[in-house]
């Protein structure tokens, strides 16, 4: 009986193999998959790790550029009941060597490029571009024949940002990513008749868990490309190779900018999907008055929900441009105050979560886990109101994380890297509304002495990956605070948002 019921990521590909093994599954450059070879593919990688000595359970870190190779590593671990371990690959020094030491890693799956930029205690195979990376080891690999994983073991840990310099990785089982991408699926009408193109990192929970995944789950013909690129979209698009594209407002914002996208032929694009962070409704009315048949579904949730918790359609767009939708298949959603009460429709409050689709926690935090898992609710930190039709409009954030172009970026990380400035005497740091980044880091900086904003601003990079140093630093003689002396964030941001 062991398997027959079971229910795992590699599953979603193993069935579609069988069911159309000769489709087209996968494009990356010049290699195309059939569902057949990937699946096959999936099964050698998977035995090639387990000639590491890696065992089930072990945790298997993936530090590495968008490509067909970072697929079949994450399905490989998946199949020899591996936990694989997502890194932003703009991740550098100490947040590098923290979640690979946090999370117990055994083993790095790394492109070449990056690998120098590991701990030097590390143990790293090369996923590609190398004679004895984990794509080329397929050729002379046998096919997995050790313990397949069950429904409830550890599929992935997605480390998630809060406000604290350390991020928590969310521990994600089989069973609840499955869930997802049935959510997934229905909510956002996928197709195995669609051709989506992957831009964004997969190490991103929205483009493998919310897109990848589910796609190849309906046995959809898949391109993954090695970022956003406006030419390579527009390429793609002329050339009936895509039609449905995922991207964060600031990707959706800079294609509409592009001299391209008043001149290309677009008609065969038929499906724009966002979400990561608000679409500002001018834009968004720009790229509906271009493409009036194309069909915008926005997309709202977090990492620890797997990560799609909301759908906006698009026929429901008109009238609520700026709601993130309702709760998905697999979702149960609702608005509370502090104690944890229901609020009534039209009320703000935090948003909560019960669902087969949430994580079984944050991996060696029990203190985190507790505190976010409470009163039979999973408290997201988002605040939003619901209106009496079921829809839901994120407002604020109940802690100071902020979301820079679809990446979150902790506020207290920023503000510890300034005060190692001898000049800095006090520092918030908060996100301003930006045309490009929808939330610009800024740091607010009170001096001690004589210092320049490019000063900081190179200091800042120095100790942080690029993406999470302040795009602006702006000077003030001293921060607003409350009777308890804590400062008031929500004040800088209204006094700066115009400015």
């Amino acid at each position: 009986m062991t398997g027959v019921r079971s229910n795992t990521v590699d599953g979603v590909l193993r069935r579609s193999a069988r069911r159309v093994p000769g489709r087209v599954a996968l494009r990356y450059g010049e290699r195309v998959w059939t569902y057949a070879e990937l699946d096959e593919a999936v099964s050698r990688a998977a035995q090639a790790l387990c000639a590491e000595g890696l065992g089930h359970g072990d945790r298997v870190a993936a530090y590495a550029h968008n490509s067909d190779a970072y697929l079949i590593g994450f399905l490989a671990c998946s199949r020899a009941g591996l936990v694989h371990v997502p890194v932003n690959q703009n991740l550098v020094r100490d947040d590098l060597a923290y979640i690979v030491g946090q999370s117990g890693s055994s083993l790095v799956l790394a492109d070449p490029d990056l690998a120098p930029r590991l701990p030097g205690d590390v143990r790293v195979l090369p996923l590609r571009d190398t004679d004895d990376s984990l794509l080329a080891r397929l050729a002379g690999a046998a096919a997995y024949d050790g313990e397949a994983p069950g429904a409830d073991d550890l599929a992935q840990l997605l480390y998630t940002s809060g406000t604290t310099a350390l991020p928590k990785g969310a521990m994600m089982t089989h069973r609840a990513l499955v869930h997802e991408y049935v959510s997934a699926i229905t909510a956002l009408d996928l197709k195995e008749t669609d051709k989506p193109v992957h831009s964004l990192p997969l190490y991103h929970s929205a483009q493998m868990h919310v897109f990848l995944l589910p796609y190849l789950a309906v046995g959809a013909e898949n391109t993954i490309i090695d970022a956003p690129d406006a030419e390579r979209i527009f390429e793609l698009v002329e050339a009936g190779r895509a039609d449905s594209l995922f991207a964060p407002p600031t990707v959706w914002i800079g294609l509409s900018n592009h001299p391209g996208f008043a001149t290309r032929d677009l008609a065969g694009l038929r499906k724009a999907y966002y979400g990561a962070s608000i679409m500002p409704v001018p834009v968004l009315e720009r790229l509906r008055a271009r493409l009036p048949s194309l069909g915008f579904y926005n997309c709202f949730g977090q990492s620890e929900i797997g990560p799609l918790a909301t759908v906006l359609g698009p026929e429901e767009h008109e009238g609520r441009m700026d709601s993130c939708g309702r709760p998905v298949l697999f979702v149960e959603a609702r608005v509370v105050d502090e104690r944890g009460a229901e609020v009534p429709d039209g009320t703000q409050g935090e948003v909560v979560y019960r669902s087969p689709q949430l994580c079984e926690g944050y991996w060696d935090k029990p203190e985190e886990t507790k505190e976010a898992f409470r009163d039979g609710w999973f408290h997201s930190g988002d605040l939003a109101v619901r209106d009496e039709e079921g829809y839901f409009t994120v407002v604020d954030r109940v802690k100071d994380v902020i979301n820079s172009g679809g990446v979150l970026v902790a506020s207290r990380q920023v503000e510890d890297a300034l005060y190692t400035h001898e000049r800095v005497a006090e520092t918030a740091v908060i996100g301003l509304p930006d045309e490009r980044w929808i939330e610009a880091v800024t740091a607010v900086v009170v001096r001690n002495g004589d210092v320049t904003e490019a000063e900081l601003i190179d200091h800042a990079r120095e100790k942080l990956a690029h993406f999470k140093a302040p795009k602006r630093v702006l000077f003030v003689d001293e921060l607003p605070r409350n009777a308890s002396g804590k400062i008031l964030k929500r004040e800088l941001r209204d006094r700066f948002s115009a400015s």
